[in-house]
Order: C-alpha cells, then sequence, then structure tokens
C-alpha cells in the first residue's frame, strides 16, 4: 500500500504520496482538473520559467532583510535544481484549469519549499522551516508571479521556433541557388501567366520565412515586459518598496535577458496583450507556411495528370487500394498543423476578451494555447525540411516544355504588337492548338529574328529593354 502524508489548507485535510514534493493545493488541483491530460510537467521550459521567478524574488527579499539566510540558501538551491531540470516529474497539474494559474504557481510554491526543507534535513511537508506561502511565495502573488514566468517561458520555447524557422529559411535559399536556371511558367488564378525561373519561386518562398524570422522577434520582445511587484491587482500589496525593481533586475541577471518592469503595475497585471500580439505572430506564420505547403502539393500534383514541376521525396505507400499512389503526406502535415495553431490563436483572443476588471482569469489557456502552438509548429517546421524540402527535385524537362508551350508568353509581345494584337493571338493559339510563335509569323507582325529575341525566355524573367 502507497504511504501518505496528510497536509491541510483552508478547505481541510489531504492525503498527500510520503515521496511527492508537491504538497496539499497541487493534490487538489490534480483532483479538481482532469480535463487535457497535457500536465505542467510536459513543459519543462514553464517549470524553469517558474524557478527562474522564485529565484529572483528569493535574491530580492534576502538583499531587503525580509527573508533569513538560511532560508534563502536553501530556496536557491532548490529553484536551481528546477533551473537544472531535476522534478519535473511533480509538475502533475492539467495545462487547463481554473483559479488564474493559482495551481501552478502553488504546485512551484510546494516543490521549492519541499526540496528546500530536504537540503535543510527537514521533513517534506514541515513547513514551519520553509513555507511555500510565507517564504517561497513571500512579495509575491500568482497574479504577478504567474505571468512573469509565462513570459518567459515563452521566450525561451521561442528560441527553438526560431532556430528551427532559420534552418527552413536556409533550406529553400539553397533550393532557390539550385533552381537558378530552371525555367518553367508562373501561374495567377491558377492560370498561365509569365516565365519565370523557380529559382525565383524558391526565393519568394525563402525570403517569406526570412521576413517571418523578423516580425517574430520583434514581437517576442514585448514578453521580456514583467509585472514582477505587482501582488495581487498592481497596487503591490505585501511587498516593500524597492522590491519590484530590485526582484526584475535578479530576472534579468539569472536569464541573461533584457527583462524590464512593466510602466504600470495596474495595467500590466490585467492586460494580456503581449500574449495576443505574439499568438498572432504564430498565426501569420502559420498562415504563410499554409499556403506554401499548398504550393508545394499543387506544384507536385500528378504524376500524369497534374501540373508534376515538382517531385517529392516520397515517404509512404498513399494509397489502401490504387497502387503506385504517393501522396504529399509532409506538407499535408504542415497545413494541419497550421489550422491548429490559427485555431489555437482564436482560443487567445476569446481568452484575452473575456478578461475582467483587475485581473484575467483565462490565462492558463492562453499559456495551454501558445505553448502548444509554438511546439506543433517547431515540430512541423523541423519535419518539412528535413523530410521534404531538402530533397526536392525539379522536374526541369517538362518545365521547359511548358514555357514553350504557353500561350502566356505573347504578354512578352504587348509592348512591340499591342495589347489587341497580342489577344488576338492569344485567342487563336488557344482555338487551333498551334503556337503563338508560328502566328506571330503568320500574320507578320514581327520578324523571326526579333520574335526570337523577345521570346527569348531569359529576357521575359525581369525587366528588360
Amino acid at each position: 500500500m502507497q504511504a501518505y502524508r496528510v497536509e491541510s489548507d483552508l478547505l481541510g485535510e489531504l492525503n498527500i504520496p510520503v515521496d511527492a514534493y508537491f504538497g496539499v493545493q497541487t493534490q487538489r488541483a490534480i483532483n479538481n482538473f482532469k480535463i487535457s491530460n497535457h500536465q505542467l510537467a510536459h513543459y519543462p521550459e514553464f517549470i524553469k520559467a517558474l524557478a527562474v521567478v522564485k529565484l529572483g524574488a528569493a535574491q530580492a527579499n534576502f538583499e531587503l532583510g525580509i527573508l533569513n539566510e538560511d532560508i534563502y540558501k536553501a530556496i536557491s538551491y532548490a529553484c536551481n535544481e528546477l533551473m537544472e531540470g531535476r522534478f519535473t516529474d511533480q509538475f502533475p497539474i492539467d495545462m487547463i484549469q481554473g483559479g488564474a494559474g493559482t495551481s501552478v504557481n502553488m504546485n512551484a510554491n510546494e516543490v521549492i519549499a519541499n526540496i528546500a526543507l530536504e537540503y535543510l534535513g527537514k521533513e517534506k511537508g514541515d513547513y514551519q522551516y520553509c513555507s511555500p506561502n510565507d517564504h517561497v511565495n513571500l512579495s509575491q502573488s500568482t497574479n504577478d508571479a504567474y505571468p512573469s514566468a509565462l513570459k518567459l517561458a515563452l521566450f525561451e520555447m521561442n528560441k527553438q521556433l526560431l532556430a528551427a524557422l532559420e534552418k527552413l529559411y536556409f533550406a529553400f535559399d539553397k533550393k532557390a541557388a539550385e533552381f537558378e536556371n530552371v525555367i518553367k511558367m508562373g501561374r495567377t488564378q491558377l492560370q498561365d501567366a509569365v516565365p519565370m525561373t523557380l529559382g525565383q519561386e524558391f526565393e519568394g518562398f525563402s525570403i517569406t520565412f526570412k521576413k517571418e524570422i523578423q516580425s517574430i522577434t520583434r514581437s517576442a520582445l514585448n514578453l521580456l515586459e514583467i509585472n514582477m511587484g505587482a501582488t495581487a491587482i498592481g497596487t503591490g500589496l505585501n511587498a516593500i518598496p524597492d522590491y519590484a525593481q530590485l526582484c526584475t533586475s535578479k530576472i534579468a541577471a539569472i536569464t541573461n535577458e533584457p527583462v524590464k518592469l512593466a510602466e504600470n503595475l495596474v495595467e500590466a497585471t490585467s492586460d494580456t496583450s503581449a500574449f495576443v500580439e505574439y499568438s498572432s505572430g504564430l498565426k501569420r506564420l502559420s498562415i504563410k507556411l499554409s499556403k506554401i505547403c499548398n504550393d508545394l502539393r499543387l506544384l507536385a500534383s500528378g504524376p500524369r495528370t497534374g501540373l508534376f514541376e515538382l517531385k517529392l521525396p516520397p515517404k509512404q505507400p498513399g494509397s489502401s487500394i490504387m497502387p503506385g499512389k504517393v501522396n504529399p503526406v509532409i506538407p499535408e502535415v504542415v497545413n494541419q498543423v497550421c489550422f491548429k495553431v490559427i485555431g489555437n490563436d482564436l482560443t487567445v483572443t476569446f481568452a484575452a476578451e473575456a478578461g475582467q476588471l483587475q485581473l484575467n482569469v483565462m490565462e492558463p489557456i492562453i499559456a495551454f494555447s501558445i505553448m502548444e502552438s509554438i511546439q506543433y509548429l517547431t515540430n512541423a517546421i523541423r519535419t518539412l525540411r528535413t523530410e521534404c524540402v531538402e530533397g526536392i527535385i525539379a522536374n526541369t524537362e517538362h518545365l521547359r516544355q511548358e514555357v514553350q508551350n504557353s500561350i502566356g508568353i505573347v504578354t512578352a509581345l504587348n509592348p512591340h504588337i499591342g495589347y489587341k494584337a497580342s489577344t488576338k493571338i492569344a485567342k487563336e493559339a488557344l482555338e487551333t492548338g498551334r503556337s503563338v510563335y508560328d502566328l506571330v509569323l503568320e500574320h507578320q507582325l514581327l520578324t523571326e529574328e526579333k520574335l526570337n529575341e523577345i521570346l527569348d525566355p531569359k529576357n521575359m524573367l525581369g525587366p528588360h529593354i
């Protein structure tokens, strides 16, 4: 039989597994919130960020003389243990929860307190020597500690996303160079337009990701503005003068990031705009990423009755009934991730709007939605690069034939024979199946020498006199 210790709170006593480093309030959260099967333990960056916040607070409280040295050292030891990635299994609470993040904050307070108690040579739960509330949570509230830790966690997770995105940018850029001289037809509204190179098309893809890197980097910087010292509603009740700025500076030093204190703590405690802006950036990235995956699927369609301009790496048999069928499964899975992220952004939007008066109690679903989006996008981007983009092959000869047979090249004749004559040639070519080249010569609109010069595909790839 499992052994228990007994802990109590406002609502009474509960049995806690004797080996658990969490306490009674964490146990209540375990009992209350059986929602998503996604635990705080699955997001180690959040746990580490909570430890950073608690360490910064302990350093400030010690320096201000309101936390004794023995307890400070014990709390510091415990926080460093969490920052090293230990004890993550002691955070079993569901990511979706009521209480504005109180369960998360108390889970951290209790685990840190019990690690500290062991450091002090005491028993777990012997909180008179190191209390989750009176010592670990000193000068804090869930309402400043939770959103501050969440912002730091998202900023760290964003680094992984940016690293994956940068590699995808370079992969497309490398393909752009590889396809620099591969002639093809461009399309608008799925109809033939004018010639371009496959390299130009892939360069457009790569620049898209370069711009998204820049955009997301800018929006992530707003996550470094925190409200430590606000305590419950931003007035700083139960924190002493100088604590807010000192705690913030300690956190900045621990993270080595430009963390700064919000200008107005009342405003900052209820405001979730940094989360909204960052989530919107993930949505923007998802829209562009999904569009490019759509393009890859279109360009690879076929092989006999589609565009078949690209050959994507074959990854698995595509049908349980059609022999030989291979589907573009990697772009397809990335599309689906993008849909999920776009949906998560709508959740964040509703949650941000639902804030009331001095606090937004919906921050847990904001946290879960954005963290899930970052994880999914990071994995999807890495998968797209390694399992698809790096192995793309151009169907070069087919692309060249499309250009030569296209009616779209008649656009290049506009400056020389006029729009009306060009339209007539295009219509006749379409109706008869004959080439634009032959019809122009037949109607004696241009000399063969001049026509060859104009319709040289290389002369149609950019501005030309």
